[in-house]
């Protein structure tokens, strides 16, 4: 079996995006705001870049859940400085502690992913105290709306230094990725990868997916060169669900056929 070449994070252009954000952040003058937004529809690969960000400067990562309250988001801040807290602790406890361990190290930034439920949660002021009174640069990472709802509140529109909008893959990034997920024996011709690109609407994910049809289909027929005109009539992977099918629920009786 052929092993592909992933050996870390593939270093798209919102990959280097993401990182200057980060550094704008980190190396801001101490009056400038401390927020930064990368925003943009699922599958253009934020989180993926927010991950090689974390490792790079040493961030703080939390990926906010559909059921958390104001207790449970700063409990999993302080989880991910290394702290250790009591049950019986008020939300105010939680809180004064943060900010003092995310001030003992403001060179950290803390990522926020799924930052649209803080907003939708009325959670959003407890991550913008958090920032103010410590002075670490944050990152919200959201849906391409992040920006419209975090204009709604009012001690937020103005406290983002950069506002980074994820960009769909070009084929640049779709040649990265296939070296990285596809066999290097195996070589895909630009027009393929062109193809995959386009109806994957440039999304990260969905042309991963597609890449691993590529390789299967290279590997279930012995081929070390993959082209448009080798794919043929291969279905593309577009994240689309099935067309509904026409079942009736109670089949009509038919005459039964005697076989004689």
């Amino acid at each position: 079996m052929t092993s592909t070449n992933v050996q870390g994070p593939v270093a798209l252009k919102n990959v280097a995006s993401f990182m200057a954000m980060a550094m704008k952040l980190i190396e801001r003058e101490p009056h400038l705001p401390g927020f930064g937004v990368c925003h943009g529809p699922s599958g253009l690969g934020k989180s993926y870049a927010s991950m090689f960000a974390q490792i790079k400067v040493k961030a703080r990562r939390i990926e906010v859940g559909e059921t958390w309250t104001r207790r449970t988001l700063l409990r999993q801040i302080l989880k991910e400085c290394g702290e250790t807290v009591r049950k019986s602790w008020s939300a105010s406890d939680l809180a004064e502690l943060a900010k003092a361990s995310l001030g003992g190290d403001a060179s950290r930034p803390l990522i926020v992913d799924e930052a649209d439920k803080l907003v939708d949660k009325n959670l959003i002021e407890v991550v913008r105290e958090l920032q103010n009174e410590s002075g670490v640069p944050v990152i919200l990472i959201g849906e391409e709306k992040l920006p419209e709802k975090l204009l709604t509140v009012e001690r937020m529109h103005n406290r983002v230094l950069h506002w980074f909008p994820a960009q769909p893959c070009d084929l640049e990034d779709t040649r990265a990725l296939a070296k990285a997920f596809i066999a290097k024996e195996i070589k895909v011709e630009d027009d393929l990868l062109e193809a995959i690109r386009q109806r994957s609407g440039g999304r990260a994910r969905r042309i991963v997916v597609n890449l691993d049809r590529a390789a299967e289909l290279a590997r279930n027929n012995g081929h070390k060169l993959l082209n448009l005109k080798i794919w043929g009539n291969h279905d593309f992977y577009t994240g689309e669900p099935p067309q509904r099918r026409e079942i009736e629920q109670f089949p009509r009786r038919s005459a039964l056929k005697v076989v004689v």
